[in-house]
Parts: structure tokens; C-alpha cells; sequence
């Protein structure tokens, strides 16, 4: 396992009428957000916020390309971006003790706070297909080139973690400044990640890892999918196919926030 400090490019925020950030999610063009009781979207190039929808947004966010996908408390809710309407829901895995959400290959991740888990489950039923353990309580989740990345926050002490889809095996460590917390978890497909600020109201851009050989295609996504489909419970701890939020369960769940 290879260990750093997080190289945090930019901040934005703290942003009017949010308290906190809770999932953060991309779309391509704006950075998305969890407020509690809004998304909020913003420009990352000038961070000049754009719009918000109305509606329950406690935890992790996620985008397939199409629609928002919003934990609020023990549902999973998909939203038409354009309309703000909630086109259905689906029971979250953790029963509202869930944080982290990511779109991958057709399928949402869900992070499971204080359980510390990863779950892979149908976006039209809600059915587990496959969990991922991890060490650390889990408060994002993204996929990006093939690497599955997760948030961590317990303290003072908040990291980014990729981790082996086939083993849950730590493979990487961005650790975060002390105080400075990660509450949702996102990769722009390329070369940074979103992460959500918690109650700092902040969103802040760190610096992915340059890899060797990173071809950023969806064959690599595909490829560790389906590596991790050989297990379907393991142990540990690019733009339109895969989108992913996080942040932590609301206050009444969650340790120190």
C-alpha cells in the first residue's frame, strides 16, 4: 500500500443556505451537492452556484448520466435534473445508516457509514448483488478508470482509499490535513476528486495520482466489475458510465458531526 497527503487544489464554499455538505456528485458540466434539504449545484471553474433542487438530500449523491440518484434517510431516490421530480424510490441497503453512492456499468454503490461496507445493488430494486468490506467507516464512494475509491472519516482523521474490488485490499492512501474531513466522494473522470466538506460547508478538489498506464476507458471498469463479481462478499478495507457522491448519514446517525 502506497500512502500520501491529499493535494487539495482548490476549495469552494462555504455556499449560501448550506449548513453542511453531504454527497457530492458530478455531472459532466456542475458539481452537485447534498444540503439536507436541497441539491445544490455549482460551476466548478468559477464556483458560482447554478440552481438547486428541492428535496430530501442527507447523504450520498450519484449520477448515471441521465437522472440524480439522492440517499435521504432509508430511501434511495431518482431524480429528473431537469424538473427536480422524483421519479422513484428504492429502499437503501443500510435502512438510513448509509453514505456513500456512486453509478457504475448500469448498477449504484452504496456506502454503508458505521458498518463499514460497500454495497453493489440493482438500481430498480434495491437488491444487494455483492458487499465489500472495508476497515473504515465509509463516507463516499466513486469509480474512475477502473479504481474503485472510497472516503474515510473518524475524528480528526479523514483519508481516500483505493481498494482491490476483488479483495477489498487497501492498495492507496490519500490522507487529509487533521480537521479536514471527507463527507462525500467524487472523481471528475479524470484527474481530481470532489470531496464533500461535512459541516466546514466546503467542497474541496484534490488531486487524483497519476497512473503509468491510465487509458480511462470503460473496458477497465467492466474488467474490475467483473473481477469482483468472482466474490461476492470480500474483505477489508469516466463521465456518463460512472458518477458517484457520498457523504455521511444525517446528524442523529452519525459520530462527532
Amino acid at each position: 500500500m502506497t500512502r500520501s497527503t491529499a493535494d487539495i487544489v482548490r476549495e469552494y464554499g462555504p455556499f449560501s443556505g448550506a449548513d453542511s455538505v453531504h454527497g457530492v456528485t458530478y455531472d459532466g458540466q456542475n458539481v452537485w451537492f447534498a444540503a439536507g434539504d436541497k441539491l445544490i449545484a455549482f460551476d466548478p471553474a468559477s464556483g458560482k452556484t447554478l440552481r438547486s433542487i428541492d428535496v430530501a438530500a442527507h447523504a450520498g449523491t450519484a449520477f448515471d448520466g441521465q437522472h440524480l440518484f439522492q440517499l435521504a434517510e432509508d430511501r434511495i431516490q431518482k431524480i429528473d435534473p431537469k424538473t427536480g421530480r422524483v421519479l422513484a424510490t428504492i429502499p437503501a441497503p443500510g435502512g438510513g445508516g448509509d453514505s456513500g453512492l456512486t453509478w457504475a456499468e448500469g448498477t449504484l454503490w452504496v456506502g454503508q457509514y458505521r458498518d463499514r461496507k460497500i454495497h453493489q445493488i440493482d438500481p430498480q430494486t434495491g437488491a444487494i448483488l455483492r458487499t465489500i468490506e472495508s476497515n473504515r467507516f465509509v463516507t463516499g464512494v466513486t469509480w474512475v478508470d477502473g479504481e474503485l475509491w472510497h472516503g474515510t472519516w473518524e475524528g480528526d482523521e479523514s483519508d481516500l482509499r483505493r481498494v482491490d474490488p476483488r479483495t477489498g485490499e487497501v492498495l492507496e492512501r490519500l490522507e487529509m490535513p487533521p480537521g479536514v474531513g471527507v463527507s462525500g466522494l467524487e472523481s471528475d473522470g479524470c484527474d481530481q476528486f470532489f470531496c464533500g466538506g461535512g459541516r466546514s460547508g466546503k467542497v474541496r478538489a484534490v488531486r487524483r495520482p497519476r497512473r503509468v498506464s491510465a487509458a480511462g476507458s470503460g473496458s477497465e471498469i467492466r474488467e474490475g466489475l467483473r473481477h469482483a463479481e468472482q466474490r461476492p462478499t470480500v474483505s477489508s478495507s469516466q463521465f456518463i458510465q460512472v458518477h458517484s457522491g457520498g457523504g455521511r448519514p444525517r446528524k442523529s446517525r452519525r459520530v462527532g458531526r
